[in-house]
Protein backbone atom coordinates (compact mmCIF):
# COMPACT_ATOMS: atom_id res chain seq x y z
CA UNK A 1 0.00 0.00 0.00
CA UNK A 2 1.32 3.54 -0.54
CA UNK A 3 2.62 5.75 2.14
CA UNK A 4 -0.39 7.14 4.48
CA UNK A 5 -0.76 11.26 4.15
CA UNK A 6 -0.84 12.71 7.56
CA UNK A 7 -3.51 15.74 7.17
CA UNK A 8 -1.15 18.92 5.19
CA UNK A 9 1.59 18.87 7.11
CA UNK A 10 4.77 17.27 5.78
CA UNK A 11 5.87 14.09 8.33
CA UNK A 12 8.70 14.93 10.72
CA UNK A 13 10.31 11.61 11.62
CA UNK A 14 9.23 8.02 10.54
CA UNK A 15 9.27 5.93 13.78
CA UNK A 16 8.43 1.96 13.05
CA UNK A 17 6.03 -0.14 11.54
CA UNK A 18 2.79 -0.65 12.77
CA UNK A 19 1.67 -4.10 13.28
CA UNK A 20 -1.62 -4.90 13.86
CA UNK A 21 -4.45 -4.73 11.70
CA UNK A 22 -6.33 -2.04 12.92
CA UNK A 23 -6.30 2.06 12.89
CA UNK A 24 -3.80 4.27 13.78
CA UNK A 25 -3.96 7.44 15.23
CA UNK A 26 -1.58 10.35 15.41
CA UNK A 27 -2.36 13.47 17.56
CA UNK A 28 -0.17 16.63 17.91
CA UNK A 29 -1.27 18.77 21.43
CA UNK A 30 -4.48 16.85 21.50
CA UNK A 31 -5.50 17.41 18.03
CA UNK A 32 -6.10 15.21 15.36
CA UNK A 33 -4.00 15.60 12.14
CA UNK A 34 -4.50 11.91 10.90
CA UNK A 35 -5.03 8.66 10.79
CA UNK A 36 -5.14 5.70 8.33
CA UNK A 37 -6.22 2.15 8.73
CA UNK A 38 -3.56 -1.18 8.75
CA UNK A 39 -3.74 -3.87 5.94
CA UNK A 40 -1.14 -5.80 7.04
CA UNK A 41 1.21 -3.09 8.34
CA UNK A 42 2.38 0.61 7.79
CA UNK A 43 4.41 3.01 8.57
CA UNK A 44 4.28 5.07 11.11
CA UNK A 45 5.25 9.21 11.18
CA UNK A 46 5.85 11.43 14.13
CA UNK A 47 3.94 14.61 14.19
CA UNK A 48 4.76 16.12 16.94
CA UNK A 49 5.51 13.99 19.82
CA UNK A 50 2.62 11.83 20.25
CA UNK A 51 1.84 8.64 18.79
CA UNK A 52 -1.60 6.69 19.89
CA UNK A 53 -3.09 3.16 18.53
CA UNK A 54 -6.53 2.60 19.22
CA UNK A 55 -5.60 -0.78 20.75
CA UNK A 56 -4.02 -1.14 24.54
CA UNK A 57 -0.58 -2.92 24.04
CA UNK A 58 -0.03 -2.43 20.64
CA UNK A 59 3.77 -2.08 19.50
CA UNK A 60 5.37 -0.66 17.07
CA UNK A 61 8.50 -2.17 15.82
CA UNK A 62 11.41 -0.61 14.44
CA UNK A 63 11.94 -0.19 10.20
CA UNK A 64 15.30 -1.38 10.48
CA UNK A 65 15.65 -5.01 11.66
CA UNK A 66 19.11 -5.24 14.45
CA UNK A 67 22.03 -6.79 13.10
CA UNK A 68 22.16 -8.76 16.17
CA UNK A 69 20.42 -10.53 18.63
CA UNK A 70 20.59 -12.51 22.16
CA UNK A 71 20.06 -16.29 21.71
CA UNK A 72 20.66 -19.54 24.01
CA UNK A 73 23.13 -21.84 22.86
CA UNK A 74 24.85 -24.39 24.15
CA UNK A 75 28.61 -25.25 22.84
CA UNK A 76 28.90 -28.76 23.74
CA UNK A 77 26.16 -31.27 25.17
CA UNK A 78 25.87 -31.46 28.77
CA UNK A 79 22.89 -30.38 31.94
CA UNK A 80 21.14 -27.34 32.21
CA UNK A 81 24.79 -25.38 33.03
CA UNK A 82 26.09 -25.82 29.54
CA UNK A 83 23.30 -22.82 28.31
CA UNK A 84 24.56 -19.97 27.52
CA UNK A 85 23.34 -16.23 26.78
CA UNK A 86 25.38 -15.37 23.47
CA UNK A 87 25.29 -12.34 21.82
CA UNK A 88 25.65 -13.75 17.81
CA UNK A 89 24.67 -12.20 14.22
CA UNK A 90 20.35 -12.43 13.52
CA UNK A 91 19.57 -15.27 11.03
CA UNK A 92 18.16 -14.09 7.46
CA UNK A 93 15.93 -15.96 6.15
CA UNK A 94 16.43 -18.41 3.23
CA UNK A 95 13.59 -17.73 0.39
CA UNK A 96 11.45 -20.46 1.61
CA UNK A 97 11.60 -19.17 5.32
CA UNK A 98 9.78 -16.98 7.70
CA UNK A 99 12.24 -14.70 10.30
CA UNK A 100 9.88 -14.84 13.47
CA UNK A 101 10.45 -11.97 16.28
CA UNK A 102 9.75 -14.56 19.16
CA UNK A 103 7.45 -13.63 21.36
CA UNK A 104 7.50 -16.58 23.03
CA UNK A 105 9.00 -19.94 22.72
CA UNK A 106 8.20 -23.11 24.93
CA UNK A 107 10.01 -25.55 26.88
CA UNK A 108 9.97 -29.16 26.38
CA UNK A 109 11.56 -32.63 28.05
CA UNK A 110 12.90 -32.84 24.34
CA UNK A 111 14.72 -29.61 24.59
CA UNK A 112 16.78 -31.16 27.19
CA UNK A 113 17.27 -34.21 25.41
CA UNK A 114 18.90 -32.51 22.29
CA UNK A 115 21.35 -30.25 24.97
CA UNK A 116 22.45 -33.87 26.96
CA UNK A 117 22.94 -35.33 23.52
CA UNK A 118 20.62 -38.05 23.90
CA UNK A 119 18.94 -37.04 20.40
CA UNK A 120 21.76 -35.00 18.23
CA UNK A 121 21.27 -31.49 16.64
CA UNK A 122 22.69 -30.83 13.45
CA UNK A 123 25.44 -28.81 14.61
CA UNK A 124 27.07 -27.11 17.25
CA UNK A 125 26.65 -24.62 18.97
CA UNK A 126 23.56 -25.16 18.65
CA UNK A 127 19.96 -22.86 19.82
CA UNK A 128 17.33 -24.95 21.60
CA UNK A 129 13.50 -24.22 21.76
CA UNK A 130 11.43 -26.22 19.62
CA UNK A 131 8.56 -24.15 19.58
CA UNK A 132 7.61 -20.56 18.67
CA UNK A 133 4.90 -17.91 18.03
CA UNK A 134 5.79 -14.33 17.26
CA UNK A 135 5.71 -11.73 14.59
CA UNK A 136 6.77 -12.43 11.10
CA UNK A 137 8.92 -9.70 10.55
CA UNK A 138 10.71 -10.64 7.09
CA UNK A 139 9.00 -13.16 4.56
CA UNK A 140 11.60 -15.20 2.10
CA UNK A 141 10.49 -14.75 -1.69
CA UNK A 142 8.94 -18.28 -2.19
CA UNK A 143 6.94 -18.15 0.58
CA UNK A 144 3.18 -18.12 0.53
CA UNK A 145 0.68 -17.42 2.94
CA UNK A 146 2.65 -15.94 5.43
CA UNK A 147 2.78 -11.61 5.27
CA UNK A 148 4.86 -9.27 7.10
CA UNK A 149 2.99 -8.68 9.91
CA UNK A 150 1.35 -11.67 10.63
CA UNK A 151 1.03 -13.60 14.02
CA UNK A 152 2.34 -17.31 13.95
CA UNK A 153 3.64 -20.29 15.46
CA UNK A 154 5.84 -22.67 14.78
CA UNK A 155 7.18 -25.89 15.80
CA UNK A 156 10.28 -28.57 14.84
CA UNK A 157 13.04 -26.29 15.64
CA UNK A 158 16.68 -27.38 17.23
CA UNK A 159 17.07 -30.80 15.37
CA UNK A 160 18.08 -29.85 11.73
CA UNK A 161 17.35 -26.04 12.75
CA UNK A 162 18.57 -23.57 15.11
CA UNK A 163 15.85 -23.20 17.36
CA UNK A 164 14.07 -20.59 19.21
CA UNK A 165 15.65 -19.89 22.57
CA UNK A 166 16.19 -16.68 21.01
CA UNK A 167 14.83 -12.86 19.82
CA UNK A 168 14.73 -14.00 16.35
CA UNK A 169 14.11 -17.47 14.21
CA UNK A 170 14.35 -18.27 10.36
CA UNK A 171 11.75 -20.86 10.16
CA UNK A 172 10.66 -23.20 7.10
CA UNK A 173 7.54 -22.62 5.97
CA UNK A 174 6.30 -25.68 6.27
CA UNK A 175 7.04 -25.96 9.96
CA UNK A 176 4.40 -22.95 10.78
CA UNK A 177 0.92 -21.19 10.68
CA UNK A 178 -0.82 -17.98 11.14
CA UNK A 179 -2.27 -17.03 13.90
CA UNK A 180 -5.65 -15.90 14.53
CA UNK A 181 -6.55 -12.25 15.51
CA UNK A 182 -7.14 -12.69 18.90
CA UNK A 183 -4.33 -15.59 20.10
CA UNK A 184 -2.33 -14.80 23.17
CA UNK A 185 1.09 -15.15 21.38
CA UNK A 186 2.49 -16.86 24.93
CA UNK A 187 0.17 -19.19 25.14
CA UNK A 188 0.71 -20.03 21.05
CA UNK A 189 4.63 -20.55 22.10
CA UNK A 190 3.71 -23.39 24.01
CA UNK A 191 1.46 -25.01 21.54
CA UNK A 192 3.48 -26.57 18.83
CA UNK A 193 4.79 -29.88 20.42
CA UNK A 194 1.96 -30.51 22.79
CA UNK A 195 -0.65 -29.91 20.49
CA UNK A 196 0.75 -31.12 17.29
CA UNK A 197 1.69 -34.26 19.20
CA UNK A 198 -1.40 -34.45 20.92
CA UNK A 199 -3.31 -34.24 17.13
CA UNK A 200 -0.95 -36.78 15.50
CA UNK A 201 -1.68 -39.06 18.07
CA UNK A 202 -5.26 -39.00 18.23
CA UNK A 203 -6.66 -37.81 15.11
CA UNK A 204 -3.71 -38.95 12.77
CA UNK A 205 -2.74 -41.81 14.16
CA UNK A 206 -5.77 -43.58 16.57
CA UNK A 207 -8.29 -41.94 14.21
CA UNK A 208 -10.77 -41.27 17.20
CA UNK A 209 -14.35 -40.94 16.49
CA UNK A 210 -17.02 -39.05 18.43
CA UNK A 211 -18.69 -41.71 21.06
CA UNK A 212 -15.88 -43.31 21.28
CA UNK A 213 -13.32 -43.87 24.94
CA UNK A 214 -10.25 -42.08 24.87
CA UNK A 215 -7.76 -42.49 27.76
CA UNK A 216 -5.10 -40.06 28.44
CA UNK A 217 -2.56 -40.45 30.40
CA UNK A 218 -0.87 -38.05 32.61
CA UNK A 219 -3.77 -35.39 31.51
CA UNK A 220 -1.73 -32.42 33.67
CA UNK A 221 0.89 -32.93 31.19
CA UNK A 222 1.85 -30.84 27.69
CA UNK A 223 0.88 -32.91 25.68
CA UNK A 224 -1.69 -34.70 28.36
CA UNK A 225 -3.85 -31.23 28.78
CA UNK A 226 -4.00 -30.79 24.83
CA UNK A 227 -5.02 -34.22 24.58
CA UNK A 228 -8.07 -33.99 26.92
CA UNK A 229 -9.56 -31.13 24.86
CA UNK A 230 -8.88 -31.90 21.67
CA UNK A 231 -10.72 -35.50 23.08
CA UNK A 232 -13.22 -33.54 23.91
CA UNK A 233 -13.62 -31.40 20.73
CA UNK A 234 -13.45 -34.89 18.77
CA UNK A 235 -16.76 -35.70 20.52
CA UNK A 236 -15.02 -38.28 23.03
CA UNK A 237 -15.43 -39.21 26.03
CA UNK A 238 -12.67 -38.13 28.30
CA UNK A 239 -10.95 -40.38 31.02
CA UNK A 240 -7.75 -39.16 32.40
CA UNK A 241 -5.20 -39.47 35.07
CA UNK A 242 -3.38 -36.92 36.90
CA UNK A 243 -2.14 -36.16 40.75
CA UNK A 244 -5.35 -34.94 42.70
CA UNK A 245 -4.55 -31.08 42.62
CA UNK A 246 -5.00 -31.31 38.51
CA UNK A 247 -8.65 -32.57 38.91
CA UNK A 248 -10.76 -29.88 39.26
CA UNK A 249 -8.93 -27.82 36.43
CA UNK A 250 -9.09 -30.87 33.75
CA UNK A 251 -12.80 -31.49 34.21
CA UNK A 252 -13.02 -27.89 33.37
CA UNK A 253 -10.77 -28.15 30.26
CA UNK A 254 -13.15 -31.20 29.01
CA UNK A 255 -12.16 -34.27 30.73
CA UNK A 256 -15.55 -36.20 31.94
CA UNK A 257 -13.31 -38.33 34.58
CA UNK A 258 -10.40 -37.74 36.27
CA UNK A 259 -8.59 -40.39 38.20
CA UNK A 260 -5.58 -40.10 40.56
CA UNK A 261 -2.80 -42.45 38.61
CA UNK A 262 -1.43 -43.65 42.23
CA UNK A 263 -4.49 -45.16 43.34
CA UNK A 264 -4.10 -49.11 43.59
CA UNK A 265 -7.42 -50.40 41.31
CA UNK A 266 -6.50 -47.68 38.66
CA UNK A 267 -6.99 -50.72 36.10
CA UNK A 268 -10.77 -51.60 37.69
CA UNK A 269 -11.10 -47.45 37.63
CA UNK A 270 -10.39 -47.50 34.22
CA UNK A 271 -12.30 -50.12 33.09
CA UNK A 272 -15.57 -49.07 34.67
CA UNK A 273 -15.00 -45.42 33.42
CA UNK A 274 -14.87 -46.56 29.81
CA UNK A 275 -17.65 -48.36 30.12
CA UNK A 276 -15.69 -51.63 29.97
CA UNK A 277 -12.21 -50.19 28.18
CA UNK A 278 -11.12 -47.42 26.62
CA UNK A 279 -10.82 -47.04 22.49
CA UNK A 280 -7.93 -45.12 21.85
CA UNK A 281 -5.05 -45.07 24.38
CA UNK A 282 -2.54 -42.04 24.60
CA UNK A 283 0.71 -43.03 26.52
CA UNK A 284 3.76 -40.68 27.52
CA UNK A 285 5.47 -43.49 29.59
CA UNK A 286 5.45 -46.93 27.82
CA UNK A 287 7.89 -48.55 30.21
CA UNK A 288 5.28 -48.17 33.02
CA UNK A 289 1.78 -48.86 31.02
CA UNK A 290 2.65 -51.02 28.20
CA UNK A 291 1.20 -53.91 29.80
CA UNK A 292 -1.36 -51.72 31.42
CA UNK A 293 -2.44 -50.73 28.64
CA UNK A 294 -3.47 -53.64 27.13
CA UNK A 295 -5.35 -54.86 30.09
CA UNK A 296 -7.28 -52.03 29.95
CA UNK A 297 -7.98 -51.63 26.21
CA UNK A 298 -11.56 -52.33 24.47
CA UNK A 299 -11.45 -54.85 21.97
CA UNK A 300 -9.49 -53.53 18.81
CA UNK A 301 -8.44 -50.82 20.79
CA UNK A 302 -5.75 -49.06 19.39
CA UNK A 303 -3.09 -47.17 21.85
CA UNK A 304 -0.11 -44.50 20.59
CA UNK A 305 2.84 -44.64 22.28
CA UNK A 306 4.76 -41.14 22.81
CA UNK A 307 7.56 -41.56 25.05
CA UNK A 308 9.07 -43.54 28.07
CA UNK A 309 11.43 -42.99 30.88
CA UNK A 310 13.54 -46.23 30.40
CA UNK A 311 13.54 -47.21 26.31
CA UNK A 312 13.51 -51.06 27.72
CA UNK A 313 10.04 -51.61 27.37
CA UNK A 314 8.11 -54.60 27.20
CA UNK A 315 5.22 -57.22 28.03
CA UNK A 316 5.02 -59.43 30.43
CA UNK A 317 1.60 -60.86 29.13
CA UNK A 318 1.93 -59.88 24.72
CA UNK A 319 -0.88 -62.50 24.80
CA UNK A 320 -3.67 -59.98 25.92
CA UNK A 321 -2.79 -57.77 23.06
CA UNK A 322 -3.29 -60.45 20.63
CA UNK A 323 -6.44 -61.90 21.65
CA UNK A 324 -8.31 -58.40 21.99
CA UNK A 325 -6.61 -57.56 18.33
CA UNK A 326 -4.89 -54.35 19.91
CA UNK A 327 -3.06 -51.82 17.23
CA UNK A 328 0.45 -50.18 18.57
CA UNK A 329 1.61 -47.05 17.41
CA UNK A 330 4.80 -45.62 18.07
CA UNK A 331 5.35 -41.58 16.99
CA UNK A 332 7.62 -38.84 17.14
CA UNK A 333 6.39 -35.74 16.24
CA UNK A 334 9.42 -34.80 14.55
CA UNK A 335 8.13 -37.65 11.59
CA UNK A 336 5.19 -35.37 11.03
CA UNK A 337 5.26 -35.03 6.78
CA UNK A 338 4.54 -31.77 7.19
CA UNK A 339 4.26 -29.39 10.15
CA UNK A 340 2.37 -27.07 8.95
CA UNK A 341 -1.11 -29.15 8.33
CA UNK A 342 -1.53 -30.13 12.25
CA UNK A 343 -0.05 -26.48 12.89
CA UNK A 344 -3.17 -24.71 11.23
CA UNK A 345 -5.66 -27.22 12.92
CA UNK A 346 -4.24 -26.65 16.44
CA UNK A 347 -4.19 -22.61 15.15
CA UNK A 348 -7.80 -22.74 14.32
CA UNK A 349 -8.53 -24.10 17.84
CA UNK A 350 -6.91 -21.25 19.50
CA UNK A 351 -8.75 -18.38 17.54
CA UNK A 352 -11.99 -20.60 18.25
CA UNK A 353 -11.51 -21.18 22.02
CA UNK A 354 -11.80 -24.96 21.66
CA UNK A 355 -7.28 -24.89 22.87
CA UNK A 356 -6.09 -23.33 25.43
CA UNK A 357 -2.45 -23.64 26.40
CA UNK A 358 -2.09 -23.97 30.23
CA UNK A 359 1.35 -21.85 31.05
CA UNK A 360 2.53 -22.54 33.97
CA UNK A 361 5.43 -20.68 34.23
CA UNK A 362 7.41 -17.73 31.97
CA UNK A 363 11.21 -17.53 31.90
CA UNK A 364 13.15 -14.69 30.08
CA UNK A 365 16.69 -15.95 27.98
CA UNK A 366 18.83 -15.45 31.30
CA UNK A 367 16.76 -18.28 32.91
CA UNK A 368 16.75 -20.84 30.09
CA UNK A 369 19.13 -23.32 32.21
CA UNK A 370 16.34 -22.67 35.25
CA UNK A 371 13.55 -23.87 32.49
CA UNK A 372 15.22 -27.07 31.64
CA UNK A 373 15.40 -28.11 35.02
CA UNK A 374 12.26 -27.22 36.00
CA UNK A 375 10.74 -29.06 32.94
CA UNK A 376 12.22 -32.07 33.85
CA UNK A 377 11.59 -31.99 38.15
CA UNK A 378 8.82 -29.97 38.91
CA UNK A 379 4.88 -31.05 38.79
CA UNK A 380 2.80 -28.92 36.96
CA UNK A 381 -0.11 -28.38 34.41
CA UNK A 382 0.60 -27.36 30.81
CA UNK A 383 3.64 -25.89 30.00
CA UNK A 384 6.73 -23.80 30.87
CA UNK A 385 7.51 -20.67 28.25
CA UNK A 386 10.59 -18.42 27.62
CA UNK A 387 9.17 -14.44 26.34
CA UNK A 388 12.39 -13.46 25.08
Amino acid sequence: MGLPQVASQPPTQVVGVATVKDTVTVRETGELVGHWDIVRHCVVYMVGIVIHTSLPGTFIRPLSLPHAMRAVRYHDHGGPEVLQVDDIDRPDPADDEVLIEVAAAGINPVDTYFVDGAYQPFTLPMIPGVDAAGEAVEVGSAVEGVTEGDAVVATGLSKDHYGACAEYVAVPEDRLAVLPTGVDSVEAGGAGVAAVTAWRALIDHAGLEPAETALIHGGSGGVGHAAVQLAAVAGARVVTTAAPQYHDRLNALGADVVLDYGRDDLRTAVTDASAGGPDVILDHRLDDYLQFDADVAAHDGRIVGIGENDPAIGFTNDGVARGKDLTYQFMSMFNTPRLRDPLERVAHLLGEGDLEIEVAETYDLDEVATAHEDVMADSFLGKLVVTP
